[in-house]
């Protein structure tokens, strides 16, 4: 018995699998051994339209099919950098963070982690032309009713520039600190707001 496949039936595997990991609303480990099986398939196919002289129905089909996996790589790479852009944002722009978490970054492929540390220098970029007046990667959802907070030291987390100048942050410490100095240290989990 023969194991017959349509052509892009690999890449909805990969949608689908996308869409697996929305519903579940999880991060799922890179398909690295899928995404190189449908490349092959491209090839394969791009092999099989090379040099044609006249517009073929069979030409048509290749032609499709290759149109259609490259929709899909295209979509489950767009689905990934969307989903690392929102991980990236909901621990307050903080990247060692992300990295640091070796169930997150077993999930990633080596691309998607450069991504990561580009999306990151970028922002940072970005944010350290007017960081002095507005943090852009604090929460907005639950804006601050003061401008300092109260905080204690869950983990040592050293040396922090704040408008008191350097302040040495060790476990077990409070402090009363201007909030969009420490505002990453509280959602990275370093500070606890009392």
């Amino acid at each position: 018995m023969t194991d017959t496949r349509q052509f892009g039936d690999l890449a909805t595997q990969l949608v689908l699998e996308s869409r697996r990991s929305t519903l579940t609303d999880n991060l799922l480990k890179y398909n690295d051994g899928l995404v190189r099986s449908i490349i092959r398939e491209q090839r394969d196919l791009e092999k099989l339209t090379e040099g044609a002289e006249a517009v073929t129905p069979a030409i048509l089909i290749y032609q499709t099919a290759i149109l259609r996996n490259k929709r899909c790589l295209l979509a489950y790479h767009k689905h990934r950098m969307d989903r690392l852009r929102d991980m990236y944002w909901s621990a307050g722009g903080a990247l060692p963070h992300i990295l640091s978490n070796q169930d997150i970054r077993s999930k990633l492929s080596p691309h998607e982690v450069d991504f990561l540390r580009q999306y990151s220098t970028s922002v940072m970029d970005y944010r350290a032309g007017f960081s002095n007046e507005l943090d852009i990667t604090a929460s907005v959802t639950h804006p601050p009713r003061d401008l300092h907070v109260l905080v204690r030291v869950v983990r040592d987390c050293g040396v922090i520039q704040t408008e008191l100048g350097s302040i040495d942050f060790q476990k077990g410490q409070r402090f009363m600190v201007r909030r969009a100095d420490i505002e990453h240290l509280i959602v990275q989990g370093y500070l606890e707001e009392i």
